[in-house]
């Protein structure tokens, strides 16, 4: 599909910009330039020479920190927004200044305030919601030291992740561009967020691509080789021999290749000054200092002073110069179409010799040093591309997958396998696992949970980072379609040895997934094992070999039905489980993994921070460390009604002393919070919003004064229009009020066979709506009955209780007060004896 650029731009901003040398790859991809700011004027100027910006107004030189620049770029974003039918920024990119960072500069400096610039960058995402954004910098870029918005200092990994990460999935990588398209070596960080409500799309997937090394003969080999100091190529301008003073050509005029001056054994032949008649030889304070670069090898990392011999590796591989403005900018990757002036390169290559050279005078340094800090434009360009793929592409939805599903006939596990292997190369691997889950789900008649891209991305991010491995092995214990096995291939690829063992207890769905797997380029050091065996029972029935079979992770999205049909089944999941109430499979699936494996990444029911039925699951594993929980509330799975979390738990570390990231997709934010202070005994669950508001309310309350009870046995088979006793349903409940609704009333004659009429004319019955988070309670009044949609509230010991209690239920306070206690939850809110606990009464002076 070709993207209109005049009807529909794609559209970016870009900051610390410098010559837009990186930039140039969104050019080329067809993305419009809203605003670009850069400080430096002539710097600036390369991007307009370049036309960058369809209009002039969207060069900005101010320093960013003012609201004057920030004005400029707001008025551009809304000039576009008016005049372009954009309805939101679609990139923003920022490479700020990174001289308090950079290995490669020692010089002392006001580093925090140079570093906290990202931080201004961090400010704008915030502000403009752009879609994705692109962050780049040196290798020490994330481990530096920032002045974060709130003035605290922080890393800048953790400054961009707590400020961006609510709203954001984001990935941090650092990557030598020469291993992604670019031919020379270049160590960098690359920071790349996509916007959450983006589906299906995670950072991955605007990543450069893994390819070969190209080496410094196949990108330059071609051009002429020049002898002469001051030499000009006739037929390009920036193809140039750059002169230095005479006395330096005897000491690199005899290196070979990979060779320094200071490794001359002739010791004149090595970099020295005369002082006095003596001579004093310059210090070696970088290893490749005057050293001749490599033909069949990449190339070197091009700094800024890439004009003279005594920089780091920029003696051509064999000419006695450094390398000509054109051969550095190949070794950027960056495109002749790039222009350094208004003047057409046509119109430069026909200027005399002097000409010429008066020109490179007057333009050589900028062009050089905005090439040693730029970006290399495939980099960009294939971000640029990716990102432009991914807005595109139309996201398959479940109304075309079950199209889809009913057009193929898709029933019967061989219809599917034919389905899968006929359109390996159609479809993505995420659309064929999601049309997969969903026509097993049909075929088996169970609800479907397919685990969207973008979320199993919230999972393996953070698990433990490759490069504390030589060896990993992963478990999925319910595979499925493998919806986590793009991402751990991505993730791991870089370990030396990698072994995924894929589980699932249904053979059909191992033998799709064998078919479906070709669809991914699976790297060589990987071997992955496909087991059709019951997770379960795992070391029971030769799942494996001994109790010992462990894992350095387990991870996946478990199934979350009960087992009611089975007995003896169920006899045999709840062996050595900690919790022996539940029938439920994923407390079973996370039990039994934490047993095996070092770290576990389960994705399970929102109910389990805070039902009674998983008291025991969470005390058991509030004992070791929870690295993470993740609230997806219902935005987990689209068309089904569920709330769900992600779990990440380290079994090697014990105790309550631990930091959580706590991610929520339901408030947009993210942060750390002490393991102690969320998972307190003080309360009946886990409080994973838990913050001083909360903490300043509980403490002016008294908490489990009532007693919890409900019953679902009322139903509309037994109520009649009219009767004796009245049935009160949640919608009648008010604050100190019982709501009369027209045609809604019910009633019953007799009681007696219901377990809920013990309470019929209890004086202090308090009655609450179940299911709410807009709590209000009143009296039980006379002759009259609840159904299940209404919890019943008993106060313990004879507790008074008055109409203003009652009524604080209801107050703009105590509301916001239950939203925490019930973790921001919409469907996980039955009224329980865990949750009635914190229906508090205020303390008394």
């Amino acid at each position: 599909m070709q993207h209109n650029s005049k009807n529909n731009p794609l559209t970016y901003i870009s900051l610390f910009s410098s010559a837009g040398v990186g930039c140039y790859g969104f050019k080329q991809e067809e993305f419009e330039c809203v605003a670009t700011n850069e400080i430096i004027e002539r710097r600036l100027n390369v991007q307009k020479h370049n036309h960058k910006c369809r209009y002039e107004s969207g060069y900005i030189s101010e320093d960013i920190t003012t609201e004057e620049a920030k004005n400029k770029i707001r008025k551009e974003l809304d000039f576009w927004k008016e005049n372009h039918g954009i309805k939101e920024l679609d990139v923003l990119i920022a490479t700020p200044p990174c001289q308090g960072m950079s290995v490669a500069n020692h010089k002392k400096g006001d580093e925090l305030s140079r570093n906290s610039l990202v931080v201004e960058s961090v400010k704008l995402v915030n502000e403009f919601n752009p879609k994705f954004f692109l962050f780049e910098n040196v290798r020490a870029f994330l481990n530096s030291v920032c002045t974060d918005v709130d003035g605290k200092e922080r890393k800048i990994r953790e400054a961009i992740e707590l400020n961006l990460g609510g709203r954001y999935n984001i990935h941090y990588q650092v990557i030598n561009f020469k291993d992604y398209g670019n031919p020379s070596s270049r160590t960098r960080t690359l920071v790349l967020g996509v916007r959450k409500d983006m589906l299906e799309i995670t950072p991955l997937d605007f990543m450069p691509t893994l390819q070969g090394e190209r080496t410094v003969r196949e990108v330059i080999g071609d051009l002429k080789s020049l002898k002469t100091m001051g030499e000009v190529d006739e037929n390009d301008i920036y193809h140039n021999f750059r002169p230095y003073a005479e006395h330096m050509l005897a000491w690199i005029e005899n290196t070979k290749e990979g060779e320094s001056a200071f490794d001359n054994k002739d010791q004149k032949r090595r970099p020295h000054k005369v002082v006095d008649d003596k001579i004093v030889f310059n210090t070696q304070k970088n290893g490749d200092k005057y050293s001749r670069c490599y033909w069949d090898k990449a190339g070197a990392c091009v700094h800024t002073r890439n004009d003279i011999l005594a920089s780091q590796a920029t003696v051509h591989p064999s000419d006695n110069r450094v390398f000509s403005v054109r051969e550095v900018m190949r070794l950027m990757s960056v495109p002749d179409s790039f222009r350094w002036t208004h003047i057409p390169e046509e119109e430069l290559n026909k200027f005399s010799l002097a000409e010429k050279q008066r020109f490179l005078k007057k333009e050589e340094m900028n062009i050089r040093q905005s090439l040693g800090e730029a970006v290399p434009t495939v980099i960009f360009r294939q971000v640029a591309e990716n990102i432009r793929n991914s807005i595109q592409k139309v996201v398959l939805d479940e109304k075309e997958v079950q199209r889809i599903i009913d057009k193929n006939q898709l029933y019967s596990v061989e219809q599917i396998k034919i389905f899968v292997k006929k359109n390996i190369e159609r479809y993505s691997y995420a659309e064929l696992s999601k049309i997969i889950e969903l026509a097993n789900a049909a075929r088996l008649e169970h609800a479907a949970y397919y685990t969207r891209q973008d979320i199993c991305f919230t999972v393996i991010k953070d698990l433990p980072d490759a490069s504390k491995f030589s060896s990993v092995k992963i478990l999925e214990p319910s595979a499925g379609a493998g919806n986590f096995l793009p991402l751990l291939i991505e993730k791991y690829k870089s370990v030396p040895e990698v072994q995924i063992d894929l589980i699932d207890i249904d053979p059909n769905a191992i033998e799709i997934l064998k078919v479906l797997i070709q669809k991914l380029n699976i790297p060589s050091n990987f071997k992955i094992n496909f087991i059709n065996e019951d997770f379960l029972l795992f070391c029971r029935n030769g799942l494996f070999a001994t109790a010992s079979e462990h894992y350095d992770i387990v991870v996946g999205n478990p199934p979350f039905g009960k087992l009611t049909d089975d007995d003896k089944l169920l006899t045999e999941y709840k062996k050595d489980k900690r919790n022996q109430k539940t029938n439920n499979l994923f407390s079973f699936f996370l039990e039994k993994a934490m047993g095996h494996a070092d770290t576990v990444a389960l994705i399970i029911p929102k109910s389990f921070l805070s039902t009674p039925e998983f008291n025991d699951t969470r005390e058991y594993i509030a004992e070791f460390a929870i690295e993470k929980i993740t609230d997806y509330g219902e935005k987990g799975f689209r068309g089904v009604k569920i709330e769900t979390i992600s779990l990440i738990l380290n079994t090697k570390k014990k105790g309550l002393d631990n930091q959580t990231l706590v991610e929520s997709y339901v408030k947009n934010e993210i942060g750390f919070k002490e393991q102690k202070y969320i998972c307190s005994p003080e309360f009946p669950y886990w409080l994973v919003y838990r913050d001083t508001f909360f903490d300043n309310v509980a403490s002016k309350l008294n908490f489990g004064v009532f007693v919890a009870y409900r019953d679902r046995q009322i139903t509309k088979r037994i109520t009649r229009s009219t009767g004796r006793i009245r049935v009160l349903k949640s919608r009648n409940i008010g604050s100190n009020i019982i709501v009369d609704i027209p045609n809604y009333d019910s009633y019953i004659d007799e009681y007696d066979d219901l377990a809920i009429g013990k309470y019929v004319n209890h004086e202090t019955a308090v009655l609450v709506p179940n299911l709410t988070y807009n709590p209000r309670a009143c009296f039980l009044p006379e002759d009259t009955i609840v159904d299940g949609s209404v919890a019943v509230l008993i106060p313990k010991g004879g507790t008074e209780v008055t109409e203003d209690n009652l009524a604080y239920y209801n107050s703009k306070e105590f509301v916001e007060f239950y939203r925490v206690a019930r973790n921001y939850g919409t469907r996980s809110l039955n009224i329980d004896n865990n949750s009635v606990f914190f229906f508090g009464l205020a303390k008394t002076a």
